[in-house]
This record gives structure tokens, sequence and C-alpha cells, in this order.
């Protein structure tokens, strides 16, 4: 159970709320494809009490955190999850390492019995407490949903100047859960309040943007931690966004970001609107990362609205 909130949004309050959701229309927004299944959104409840809140942080000792693995999307076809850079990137590609920043973090968590890492974003809310990822650093999609999901925001070599904040509930579009629908790789975890602070109370936070088209200047964040990259530091990735032409709605993006970037935010005008996701094994150094539509909105509402 969520611990009771005694704060309340004013009228002032929720119309900011409301423009920090950012839409667009006509020819510069994109179709959705949709979920194809009744119910858009999926629900899991994890941590709910204060004593299953601090097994999770017991759990992710500083050296499972070490440990953790990049958490890999699996092939398919001619999809890969992130690559291993094998040469140079070129100039366009290369991420940059940056200054950690409070509103993005790095992503633990425990699937099939293995601790995994992936990166994440604050992200701003009705409720002040949800971090987007990736589908797939939340659930198998297809498959089952992960334990000791914990959130660092600032992670920066072992350093955690905001600590531990501990998932309460997951969502995700029900085409990811049930499907491993590569659309919709894009989930929220909503943290539990830490010693009466909400997360991005703490943190701040980015707005996020939902049908804001393609051909997009991002700045795509992340911890990545394969090779060439050992995860312990925020990188950075800028360049304009086109659409893949692979047979998915996803943006591509140059950039040499490998495994354990998965699910960092990508930036545009300030704005959330994409995260990474998923790379193809013929293709060196580039990104892609989901359109955020119409499904995207609804699990995220629901999200913001726990």
């Amino acid at each position: 159970m969520r611990p009771v909130r005694t704060k309340a949004l004013t009228l002032a309050g929720a119309a900011a709320l409301a423009l920090s959701v950012i839409g667009a229309s006509g020819a510069g927004a994109a179709p959705d494809t949709g979920s194809g299944d009744d119910e858009v959104v999926v629900k899991h409840s994890l941590a709910p009490t204060l004593a299953s809140q601090d097994s999770v942080r017991q759990y992710w000792t500083p050296e499972r955190m070490e440990n953790a693995q990049p958490r890999d999307l699996g092939t398919s076809g001619k999809r890969t999850s992130l690559p291993s850079t094998q040469a140079a990137p070129s100039a366009a590609a290369q991420a940059v390492r940056v200054t950690p920043q409070a509103r993005l973090g790095k992503v633990f968590f425990t699937l099939g019995g293995q601790d995994y890492v992936c990166s994440g974003t604050s992200t701003r809310s009705a409720n002040r407490d949800v971090v987007t990822t990736a589908g797939h650093c939340l659930n198998e999609g297809p498959g089952d949903f992960a334990t000791n999901f914990t959130y660092v925001p600032a992670y920066n070599n072992g350093q955690a100047p905001y600590g531990q904040w501990v998932a309460d509930n997951l969502y995700a579009a029900s085409a990811w859960v049930n499907r491993g629908d590569i659309n919709q790789d894009v989930a929220f975890a909503v943290m539990a309040e830490k010693n009466g602070q909400s997360l991005t109370d703490a943190t701040g936070d980015y707005p996020i943007g939902f049908n804001l088209g393609y051909n997009r200047s991002f700045q795509a964040y992340g911890y990545p931690a394969d090779t060439p990259y050992n995860g312990a530091y925020l990188y950075r990735c800028s360049g304009t966004s086109g659409r893949d032409s692979y047979g998915t709605n996803d943006h591509r993006l140059p950039c040499s970001m490998t495994g354990g970037s998965s699910g960092g935010g990508w930036i545009t005008n300030g704005t959330l609107n994409s995260v990474n996701s998923f790379g193809y094994g013929f293709e060196q150094d580039v990104m892609y990362g989901p359109y955020f539509g119409s499904t995207a909105q609804q699990v995220y509402n629901a999200a913001q609205n726990d």
C-alpha cells in the first residue's frame, strides 16, 4: 500500500501539470499502432510495505550493483540487443561522457534470478514518483515482471548522492507484456516515497511528450555498460532522429552507447520523448527508441495517477 499523501494539487498546480505533458496533432504527429489488446495497461505491484522496501535497498549492495549485467532485449530476426562497439564510432555517433544529472539515473532489478542494470529518467507526473525506462527493463516482454527494482539518481562510479528509490508498482503496455511488441518498449515505475518525500521533489524531473512526430533533435542519455564502457558514468548522444525503415515505428539515432544504456531518456527541447531500446545486428552505432504515441500515453497516465 502506498504511503498516504498529505499534499494535493491546487487548480493552478493541476493546470501546470497538464502543460507538462506535451502533445502534437496534425501533420507533425505520427499515427500510433495501438496495443491490439482489450486492456492497454498492465500494472504489477512490487514493494507495498516499508519492510519490503527496506529489503530491496539492503539487497542492492555495492557489490551486487557492480556485478549487475546489462539487460539484453534478445534477438528476433534482424533485431538484437544494444551491441558492444566493435570499431571506433563515427563522430556523429560518438557518445560523450557528461556530468551526472539528478533527473537521470541507473535502474537495478532482478529477472529470472539474474541481476540486471538499465537506465531511467525522473519524469514529471501527478504523483511526483514516476521513473521512465524501457519495457524490457521491467518485464521480459512477454513474460515475468522484475523484482528488486530500484532507481539510483545521478549515479556516478558507485556514488549515489540521492540514495536508492524502490519501486512500488510497475506499469507497461499489454502489447509489450503479452507479445513483446517492440513498438511499445517503454514502461513506467512508480517509486515509493522515501522519508516522506516524493522522488521528483528530491531530484527534479523532465516533462514528457507524446505524438510529437519524427525528425527531431534529441539528446539521448544512458549508462552504457558493455565494452568499451563499464556502466560507471553517464553518457550522451546528440543528433537528429529519423524513422526506422526496417519494420518498426521507432525513432532512429546515430549513437555508440551499448547495453546498460537501455531505458535512458531521449530529450528534445527539454522534453522526454523516447528511451534507448535496441539496435540491429547488421548496423553499428545506431540506437532505436520507441515512438511515444497514444498507447504510451495511456500507460503513463495510469502510472502518474497511481
